[in-house]
């Protein structure tokens, strides 16, 4: 992890960083397993931890301000992602077309945030496939 995004972690409540930390592990170990993803880079982009793949959107994660219990992926907005992502799990919790969020109270739904992850990681390459 670099050093900046390391901070970060360390700054944000202890339970919003614990739920953040595995939310960082589901990224990096699903661009991992995802075809088409060489590599992923990580750091910080407009002040939240991001990741950035040459063949992908990016996507960063944040605590929600103002609310401890609550955190966020987030997604560029006009690239369509959330849409899609809302038409497939709909039981999931958007904040309009650039975020799904979640609640540190509650399990992560790995299985439905893997296939949305690799999706965004793999966007423009999806994307010039079409």
């Amino acid at each position: 992890m670099p050093k900046d995004v390391a901070a970060l972690f360390a700054n944000y409540p202890p339970a919003q960083r614990a739920k953040l930390q595995r939310l960082r592990r589901v990224i990096l170990d699903t661009a991992a397993k995802t075809d088409g993803v060489f590599g992923i880079e990580e750091g910080l982009r407009w002040g939240q931890p991001a990741y950035l793949s040459k063949s992908g959107s990016t996507i960063r994660i944040d605590g929600v301000k103002g609310e401890p219990s609550r955190y966020a992926m987030y997604f560029i907005c006009h690239s369509g992602l959330v849409a899609r992502f809302r038409e497939l799990y709909p039981e999931l919790t958007f904040e309009g077309n650039r975020a799904i969020q979640f609640d540190t109270r509650q399990a992560l739904p790995e299985a439905e945030l893997r296939h949305c992850i690799a999706m965004a990681l793999t966007y423009h390459s999806a994307k010039n496939a079409r």
